[in-house]
């Protein structure tokens, strides 16, 4: 019990720098509170006393803003960060290492008794503040859930889902656009990886950028081979890959925006 106590507070101290003492998070945080009973009601749901469970959930509630039903799995060094409104279901399996901000439901789209209605998530899962996760699939470890997400589908580990409805974001294609961006001294860091439309045409502008970069480069090569006397002849000297048609859309991107 004290281990898996001293657990529970160290993991708090390691992720809020709010946290001064281990005394303060003992007696001050609700969301350890809220984990602490929730040992209790779900070992009395598991053993029978299933009344007793959802009364000592029901208190939890009360005391602390935090509503877990007791038939939900937690893991190890879980950390509800504020959490005030957290609604946390019944067949709902939260991984070690997570952390779970205010307004957050793990939710089910099922009214199916004796199924499995509600998400599970994986090791080090972070859900951001009043994400919506509904259903009974499962959020990889190390994904992301952003803020105000809306999330009816398997994230894979890793991922970012943000959105409503939530969407997935290539993680390869964001720091390939953030490293282009650098390149042309404009930092792509205050771009939400959301679905804003001004954001997503912003990103569209650095990967058009880029790519106009890319094919500048090669025309620049192909004048130095035309200016070669000993090429000048060869009609393949121009690159491959080297653009033959305008990519910039324009109109695509003025919609976006609301133009």
């Amino acid at each position: 019990m004290f281990p898996r106590l001293r657990s529970d507070i160290q993991c708090i101290l390691d992720r809020d720098p709010a946290a001064r003492t281990a005394w303060e998070v003992l007696t001050c945080y609700p969301g350890l509170h809220a984990v602490i009973l929730h040992r209790r009601a779900h070992w009395c749901w598991t053993h029978g006393f299933k009344w007793l469970g959802r009364f000592i959930s029901h208190f939890s509630r009360g005391f602390t803003g935090i509503e877990i039903h007791p038939g939900a799995k937690i893991g190890e060094r879980v950390f509800f960060d504020h959490a005030m409104g957290v609604v946390v279901g019944e067949t709902a399996e939260i991984g070690d290492g997570c952390t779970i901000y205010q307004g957050v439901t793990l939710g089910g789209t099922s009214l199916y008794k004796g199924t499995k209605r509600h998400p599970t998530l994986g090791r080090d899962v972070v859900v951001g503040a009043g994400a919506q996760v509904l259903g009974g699939f499962i959020v990889g470890d190390g994904a992301r859930i952003g803020s105000n997400a809306v999330v009816v589908k398997p994230v894979p580990a890793g991922a970012t889902a943000v959105g409503n409805p939530a969407r997935v974001i290539q993680a390869d294609a964001d720091v390939k656009r953030e490293q282009a961006a650098s390149q042309m001294g404009f930092s792509a860091y205050g771009v939400t990886q959301n679905d804003d439309p001004v954001s997503q045409a912003l990103r569209g502008l650095i990967d058009n950028a880029d790519g106009q970069e890319h094919q500048i480069s090669l025309l620049w090569q192909a004048i130095e081979k035309l200016s070669n006397p000993q090429i000048a002849g060869n009609r393949d000297c121009v690159p491959r890959d080297a653009a033959l048609r305008e990519s910039f859309e324009a109109e695509k991107l003025n919609q976006l925006v609301g133009k």
